[in-house]
């Protein structure tokens, strides 16, 4: 999961037409969906056979869970440097307001703090634009003048006033011109000045940046550490210095929370190399040593034999517009053990898939190492993988421990069944698919062809090929991630199609494939534009990515018809006319990015993604617009978290963890809020 190694696959286009039956009778009577509000439905996922695991599992869970909340305030922060500022101060307003809550303007102020939840902050969590708010700002400033100051005590800095915080939010807020985007991916502008993270001081270049972490790099290092991942770089004295996040340093009031939960889960590891793998992540989160990093990161690889999985840290760079600094986030999980059978075959024949890549033989692994694969059950979702999750992860993220100790990949299958279950009958498929044979196909295969796509994604995809030797892992700069995620989303779509998946039973026939090749075209080419305000181009990375594989064969196919757009009754369809050819194609376009990954060829990777992955059809794009919008569909959609509560007998020894899906997405936001935020309100 990272800009190498997140599937992140958005639920409401893809799954939308799966046509998964569950037949378990908790599902029939279970609420999967628990609010909607702006673009955005809140979903609840179950948490099936958590009653089956030990007590000691149990705790172990529960302790991980702890440790993955006490992370919130550190990804609002990363996100904006006003982020926390914001989100304190509209809570305390929607708690403590006392006039009219049923008016338009307070439902509009409620509407932002929601939006803000689920942003992480002041920006969409997908398209990182800022949300426009539907209040006016003399509203705001008299809700929260009619606000206690002491209410405020957590958002108030020393001696600051009413009219002080208002006067550093305003703008922030309202002004469209302050921190429009969170990352910033256009070309030709400074990333670094135009973007509103804050993982960069001010009055930094995109130029200083580079040259920066340029220097720091040693020539040809065969095990170079994951430079500036954990840390904000800025300006000392006229200066570049970096404040390392660890314990001492940069977000230490959450850390040392962090650190003394998974203190408590080291007392509880089913094993030894466990408790050596939570031990070390002590270990880096003391120091902040990326060396560290580094061993806690092949250790985890390598700890196969538990049950219980999570990852905790700062691991993904999509939030830096250079692919550098890592967000935080946190996923606690078990093994799904009768489902991982499908990951276990894939991984066993990851050999046979990576010789038989239709990429140059130069840039193949000639031994393919340390391939793990399983379908997890996800028990807690936590700062950037929550209130959005992806439902797939594939690290570490360090091309060179890949290659030389493997990688772990799963597909979290409780959430991809949420999405079904919440997805059943919605008319999207009655909406935009050409004819009963794709809606049939699409209701037969979907589900299944989906999860297939998941896994080989990230099990295969991304732990195939390799670097030329002396190629930097970070030359294809701002463009990195879309081609990282377009190599892998090839590779998994090259071999939905081999009859090597037939063989192994991962698919049951040769039409199956077709879902998935129908689903992605139609998604890449049309439906994934309901995430886009019209008027304006692609700019997330895995958006980028899927448009870039469906336009470059759609046009590539044209001279033979393989792919129409056709029009019937005013209303624009995709239509597959030669799903063999849709194959060889995806075959040409993987060795193309693989070549362009394995040699750092910047030059070719800016050409093709501004050539097919950035630019949007005004005509066709306002057109999905409006006839999604008449099936009242949110395009995104995020989660609430079960909610864990220790059992202790009269003596204080735990017997029992308990887990209930009763919380709303308001109440566990506050409650998080409450109990979890230990960051001051600027860093």
């Amino acid at each position: 999961m990272s800009k190498k190694n997140l599937f992140i696959i958005m639920m409401a286009t893809v799954l939308a037409f799966s046509n998964q039956v569950v037949a378990m009778t908790e599902n029939e009577s279970f609420n999967y969906s628990v609010d909607k509000f702006a673009d955005i439905e809140i979903l609840r996922y179950r948490v099936p056979d958590f009653e089956k695991l030990s007590l000691k599992q149990k705790e172990l869970i529960y302790f991980l869970n702890q440790a993955a909340l006490e992370g919130r305030d550190i990804l609002y922060d990363q996100n904006n440097k006003y982020n926390l500022t914001v989100r304190r101060t509209l809570e305390t307003m929607y708690v403590e307001f006392k006039d009219d809550r049923k008016s338009a303007d307070f439902q509009s102020l409620t509407a932002y703090l929601k939006r803000v939840w689920m942003g992480n902050g002041i920006h969409h969590h997908y398209s990182e634009d800022k949300f426009v708010p539907g209040f006016t700002p003399e509203y705001f400033i008299n809700v929260l003048h009619s606000i206690e100051k002491d209410k405020l005590k957590d958002v108030l800095a020393k001696d600051e006033t009413i009219d002080d915080l208002l006067q550093k939010l305003l703008p922030v807020i309202f002004d469209p011109t302050i921190y429009p985007k969170r990352t910033n991916q256009a070309d030709g502008v400074d990333l670094i000045r135009t973007s509103g993270n804050n993982y960069y001081g001010k009055g930094i270049t995109q130029m200083e940046v580079e040259d920066f972490y340029a220097n720091m790099k040693i020539a040809n290092d065969p095990r170079p550490i994951s430079y500036g991942l954990n840390s904000k770089l800025v300006k000392e004295n006229g200066k570049l210095v970096e404040k390392t996040y660890k314990v001492g340093g940069l977000y230490t009031q959450a850390i040392e929370r962090i650190v003394g939960w998974l203190e408590k889960a080291a007392m509880v590891a089913e094993n030894d190399n466990q408790k050596d793998v939570i031990a070390t992540l002590i270990k880096f989160y003391k120091t902040g040593d990326l060396r560290t990093y580094d061993e806690y990161s092949i250790k985890w690889v390598q700890d196969l034999a538990s049950q219980i999985d999570f990852v905790n840290g700062f691991t993904e760079t999509y939030g830096d517009p250079l692919g550098m600094k890592a967000s935080w986030e946190s996923i606690v999980n078990f093994k799904n053990i009768e489902a991982t059978k499908r990951t276990q075959t894939i991984s066993d024949n990851a050999q046979w898939f990576e010789d038989n890549s239709p990429i140059d033989p130069q840039f193949k692994k000639e031994k393919v190492k340390g391939v793990s694969a399983k379908v997890i059950t996800v028990a807690i979702l936590a700062g950037d993988c929550y209130p959005a999750t992806p439902i797939g992860i594939n690290l570490p993220n360090a091309n060179w421990i890949r290659a030389e100790h493997g990688s772990k990949s799963v597909t979290i299958e409780n959430i991809t069944e949420a999405y079904d279950q919440a997805s059943l009958g919605n008319g999207f498929a009655e909406e935009f698919m050409w004819s009963n044979t794709e809606r049939e196909r699409a209701k037969k295969y979907a589900s299944l062809t989906n999860n297939l796509h998941t896994d080989l994604h990230e099990c295969l995809g991304h732990g195939s090929g390799k670097l030329l030797p002396g190629v930097d892992p970070d030359a294809l700069k701002a463009y990195g991630a879309t081609i990282e995620e377009a190599r892998a989303d090839l590779f998994g779509l090259y071999y939905m199609a081999d009859n090597k998946v037939v063989e192994l039973g991962l698919l049951p026939d040769k039409e199956a494939y077709k879902s998935e090749y129908y689903g992605f075209l139609m998604n890449g080419l049309m439906t994934q534009l309901t995430r886009i305000q019209h008027g304006k181009n692609i700019e997330e990375s895995h958006m980028r990515n899927r448009q870039l594989i469906a336009a470059w064969v759609y046009e590539k196919g044209e001279a033979d018809n393989v792919i129409e757009l056709k029009v019937r009754d005013g209303e624009t369809f995709v239509v597959v006319n030669d799903y063999e050819k849709v194959r060889s194609l995806f075959g040409q376009l993987l060795t193309e990015i693989q070549r362009i990954r394995s040699t750092g060829d910047l030059d070719a990777a800016k050409k093709i993604v501004e050539a097919y992955a950035v630019k949007v059809n005004p005509k066709l794009h306002a057109e999905v617009l409006e006839r999604y919008k008449k099936l009242n569909l949110a395009p995104y959609r995020g989660f609430v978290n079960p909610v864990y509560e220790l059992v202790k007998d009269a003596s204080g020894k735990i017997t029992n963890v308990k887990v209930t899906y009763n919380e709303n997405y308001v109440d566990q936001h506050l409650r998080y809020s409450k109990y979890y935020s230990s960051l001051p309100s600027i860093n």
